[in-house]
């Protein structure tokens, strides 16, 4: 569910508040996540 979508439902007064509150980020995201820069960056 997008963010803003959330943070309307849940009443919040601001995304930031749903995004401390909900969003959570593993360690298998992170790892992805630095393999698409490396890719990116063309960096081995």
């Amino acid at each position: 569910m997008r963010p803003k979508t959330l943070q309307v439902i849940l009443g919040h007064a601001n995304v930031g508040i749903t995004m401390n509150l909900y969003v959570h980020v593993t360690e298998d995201e992170k790892v992805k996540e630095v393999e698409k820069i490396e890719s990116a960056l063309k960096i081995v």
